[in-house]
């Protein structure tokens, strides 16, 4: 093929140029290479291997229930605490491991960056595929204990859950582009995700009830509270898997609000993180 027709080939690209996510449709191969690779080396070299997916956060779960719950008193007042802590852990678990797999996404693959062109938006893509495979043994884990305690399953509680579950990776997903990119020039933002994610156990209803803050709080800040993505994504894990057990429990007023809120602010922080993504992209490879 010529130079002439390559060029007017409706089919031809100039290499460099990217639409953004939008570019990833047509890289699907690509894209599941890499969660391949993600995946595989996870455990590389564990003897237990995806046993920790099931061993860590019982372990945390264990420590909170125990220090916040027991010595401290928290679970009074709380039906089946036990249930309702380990929703909430199970999705604020979620943003931890996406949000830090995407911002050192670029980072961790800087080889492939700096040797070939692809969207480099496959790599923290890619990440959160990662963060939600490695989610769901917690999620099964979460669901057999569920259903110990009585649970029964409905459609409200399964669309709760996948609302949740998609209202995590899309905020997940516009921070870790925003501070992946900036980490490439600047190694700091990995200390501020780091900081973001010591902040979110205690920033949404994980170890207390929403309740408290309504109690206690100033109103403004409770309703900032309310719409944070986080605290309506714990919410809802809590309606799909705590509140069936706990009937009696009472729900945040306005939820359907407040997550129709919470998906504007993930929307627009994935807005935001994809054109900060696409500014800094052009230097990748020279930062690298």
């Amino acid at each position: 093929m010529s130079t002439h027709s390559a060029l007017t080939d409706p089919e031809y690209s100039t290499p460099g140029q990217s639409k953004g996510l939008f570019s990833l449709i047509r890289q699907r191969y690509l894209l599941s290479l890499l969660l391949r690779k993600g995946t595989a080396t996870r455990y590389y070299g564990s003897a237990l291997g995806w046993v920790w997916s099931y061993v860590k956060p019982g372990a945390q779960f264990l420590m909170y229930y125990l220090v916040i719950g027991v010595i401290l008193g928290a679970d009074r007042g709380i039906y089946l605490f036990p249930i309702y802590l380990f929703s909430g852990i199970v999705a604020v678990n979620l943003f931890s491991e996406v949000l830090r797999n995407t911002t050192s996404a670029l980072i961790d693959n800087k080889s492939l960056i700096k040797k070939i062109y692809m969207p480099r938006e496959l790599f923290p893509v890619a990440a959160v595929g990662v963060g939600f495979i490695h989610f769901l043994p917690q999620a099964l884990l979460l669901l057999v204990v569920a259903l110990i305690f009585g649970w029964t399953i409905g459609w409200l509680q399964v669309v709760g859950f996948l609302v949740g579950v998609v209202l995590i990776l899309t905020f997940a997903l516009g921070l870790g582009l925003f501070f992946g990119a900036i980490n490439v020039a600047f190694r700091d933002a990995k200390n501020i995700v780091d900081i973001i994610l010591m902040f979110s156990t205690w920033a949404s209803p994980v170890l207390y009830s929403w309740s408290m803050v309504a109690e206690r709080a100033p109103d403004w800040l409770y309703h900032i509270y309310m719409v944070n993505p986080m605290t309506s994504a714990v919410e809802l894990f809590h309606d799909a898997f705590w509140l069936p057990l706990s009937p009696n429990a009472a729900r945040p007023e306005e939820l359907f609000t407040n997550v129709l809120i919470s998906f504007g602010i993930a929307i627009f922080t994935l807005v935001i993180g994809q054109l900060v993504f696409r500014k800094m992209e052009g230097s990748f490879a020279q930062r690298l």
